[in-house]
């Protein structure tokens, strides 16, 4: 892995996880007017785990699905192998996607 890559995904990581932070603190004020919120934390929050679950399963999907081409090109016989592994990220945004169903009003 290049240095510059792994100093922007740490970047990146950082970002991530201090917008997650105060997103964690925003949804735990509670107020005495309860319309003025109307659920719209939660909705926030829903949607950020969906976002960011697939934004993370199209960056290694990128990475998985080109070196799945590269390794069928050698060989052929593992097309099984690499259709699973290409396939795998994709279980990262079914898991993001289960805010939408537990978080009901």
């Amino acid at each position: 892995m290049n240095k510059n890559t792994l100093k922007t995904s740490l970047r990146t990581l950082i970002v991530l996880l201090t917008l997650a932070l105060v997103a964690q603190g925003v949804a735990a004020e509670t107020t005495d007017d309860s319309s003025a919120t109307d659920g719209m934390t939660g909705d926030v929050g829903v949607g950020l785990a969906l976002g960011l679950a697939a934004i993370g399963a199209g960056f290694s999907q990128a990475a998985i699905g080109s070196a799945a081409v590269g390794m069928l090109a050698e060989d052929g016989s593992k097309f099984g192998v690499a259709l699973i592994f290409t396939a795998l990220p994709e279980s990262i945004v079914i898991l993001g996607a289960l805010p939408l169903f537990l978080g009901g009003n």
